[in-house]
């Protein structure tokens, strides 16, 4: 029986006969159905649509798919001791792929920021043994496609690694997260945000939204308490959730000019 894939949001849903009635992700207030209504593609049919594609985004290796599919993001591959952990996900995994991700010594670990990015993880994660992937237990109910491989971490950080510490951040969704990689930028620290900390187009601020297709803002609270979480780390580059949206330096004095802009800007 095919596995499902929605076509707006990227959400895996398991092996059955017949598509999901519909995606919790999409219903949400967050997120919204397609205009053409509720539509699910089989694994096979993403495939022959789509492939999956690689690059260097500012000095990580960064996976999307091509054409554009869902929301668009891309994964990125950040260095472990021995092999990559994958933060954030896309909605598929192709044999080309796994392959371009095993020369660069494969996955150790995949680390999702909130539910609209976790796509294919249990793909993934198969890929490579059944490796893990760290999620937060305070977005334990949006999971499609739940997965053995699946960690439900708990709290306000969980460390990957000696270089590599997971944050809850909040905002976005309750177990929203951001990841910081200690010796990213050269050794300057670095910090993915996913669209937790949203990197704007001009690339010198980032911004902050509980829903971003339907424009709406977070609050104060929920932005102190991202700022809060982000004040500790030392960072000068911010890797934002698509292609070149980044911030290459000085991340560290824009995340918190960015605070300061947008908490006189909703009150």
């Amino acid at each position: 029986m095919p596995l499902w894939t929605c076509e707006t949001c990227g959400a895996q849903f398991p092996d059955s006969g017949h598509p999901p009635a519909s995606c919790p992700i999409c219903e949400d207030e967050r997120q919204y159905v397609g205009w053409k209504g509720q539509i699910f593609l089989t694994r096979e049919t993403l495939a022959e649509r789509h492939c999956v594609v690689w690059r260097d985004d500012l000095g990580l290796t960064g996976l999307s798919l091509e054409p554009s599919f869902a929301i668009g993001q891309r994964a990125l591959l950040v260095p472990l001791s021995e092999g990559c952990l994958m933060w954030d996900c896309v909605p598929m995994a192709t044999p080309e792929a796994i392959a371009h991700v095993r020369s660069l010594g494969g996955l150790k670990a995949i680390a999702i920021s909130h539910p609209h990015y976790y796509g294919a993880l249990a793909d993934w994660s198969e890929a490579f043994g059944g490796v893990p992937v760290y999620l937060h237990a305070d977005d334990r109910q949006w999971v499609t496609r739940p997965h053995a491989s699946i960690v439900h971490w708990a709290g306000d950080h969980h460390r990957i690694s000696d270089d590599v510490l997971l944050l809850r951040a909040g905002g976005h969704f309750a177990g929203a997260t951001v990841l910081h990689w200690r010796h990213g930028a050269g050794g300057t620290g670095a910090l993915l945000t996913g669209d937790i900390a949203q990197v704007t187009m001009d690339r010198r601020f980032v911004s902050f939204m509980y829903s971003y297709p339907n424009y709406t803002p977070l609050n104060a609270a929920a932005v102190r308490r991202i700022a809060a979480a982000v004040e500790p780390l030392a960072f000068d580059r911010i890797y934002g959730a698509w292609w070149d949206r980044n911030i290459a330096a000085g991340a560290k004095a824009a995340f918190e000019a960015s605070v300061a802009r947008y908490l006189a800007a909703i009150s």
